[in-house]
């Protein structure tokens, strides 16, 4: 079968957005924006070793509704690159320092594995920071030896040899379909790993693969019982890192949770499943409802 040609361009081309690079705690960030600051804000943030490019298939039908912020976490993309290892606090301290520098007291957020990860301990510790969230096969519920030792080998052998097929590889982890992973995405990522300095960020980046840093980032029950947020937790009918019912026991524990269950995506059911996710997203950003489980 073959697959039309993609490109982070044709998912741009119709899309007012914008690229840039703001002092945020110290550190260097970049980001890609749509939207208008006379709408709610909305922070986007990415997985492990991902980068602002996982929402560009969303800039657009978000950016209808919500000013838009798609980061570069530290140690990833083209933000600056801490030479120390990278636990969740480090990341919730950036993304509230984002906040901080586009003048945004309040705002919603929407995070992809580390990215929810990172949303849910941001509503659970700086509550009056945090509108709504959306965890997409969020992280820190679980560590399974063998997922992070896939996670961790995938990322490392292309953070030493960022060839097409090892860039490749890792991509094709995050899918279902792994013709979803275009030459274009493979590129674009290609060009990050190949960074001089990406081979140490990344050993930065996979501290949370680490077993024992790990397990004191991790929510517990009752940490998740705490989060009163109003949280949508977004699973999917494949994905590698954990089953359904996963995401269904944390959308149980959270107070104010429910779950969308998504079919035929893997780790990046935005991109993946674009318009199922788009549609999902907004109803529960935009109304605060939705279904207590959609399986689509």
């Amino acid at each position: 079968m073959t697959t039309a040609y993609a490109s982070v361009w044709s998912d741009l081309n119709q899309v007012e957005f914008s690229q840039g690079f703001i002092d945020a705690g110290g550190y260097r960030t970049r980001y890609l924006h749509s939207g208008s600051a006379d709408k709610p804000t909305l922070l986007l943030l990415h997985g492990t070793t991902g980068h602002a490019e996982a929402y560009v298939r969303n800039l657009a039908s978000h950016g209808e509704h919500f000013n838009v912020y798609a980061i570069d976490f530290i140690g990833h993309g083209y933000s600056d690159k801490p030479d120390f290892p990278l636990e969740i606090k480090h990341y919730v301290d950036h993304a509230l320092r984002f906040l901080d520098a586009i003048g945004v007291e309040r705002a919603s957020v929407s995070g992809e594995s580390l990215g929810g990860w990172v949303a849910a301990s941001m509503a659970q510790h700086h509550p009056e920071r945090v509108d709504r969230v959306v965890l997409n096969t969020m992280g820190g519920t679980m560590a399974n030896p063998q997922v992070m030792e896939r996670l961790y080998t995938l990322s490392m052998e292309a953070a030493e040899d960022p060839s097409w097929e090892r860039v490749q590889a890792r991509l094709e982890w995050l899918m279902a379909d792994p013709s979803m992973v275009t030459p274009d995405l493979i590129r674009t990522r290609q060009m990050i790993f190949q960074q001089p300095e990406w081979k140490a960020a990344c050993k930065a980046n996979l501290a949370l693969q680490d077993p024992d840093i790990r397990r004191r980032s991790m929510f517990s029950d009752d940490d998740l019982r705490s989060i009163r947020t109003e949280a949508l937790v977004v699973w999917t009918s494949k994905d590698p890192s954990g089953p359904v019912e996963e995401g269904r026991r944390i959308a149980d524990l959270l107070p104010n949770g429910r779950l969308a269950v998504i079919e035929n995506a893997g780790h990046w059911p935005q991109y993946e499943q674009t318009a199922i996710f788009d549609e999902i997203s907004l109803d529960f950003l935009l109304y605060g409802h939705g279904p207590a489980e959609k399986v689509s």
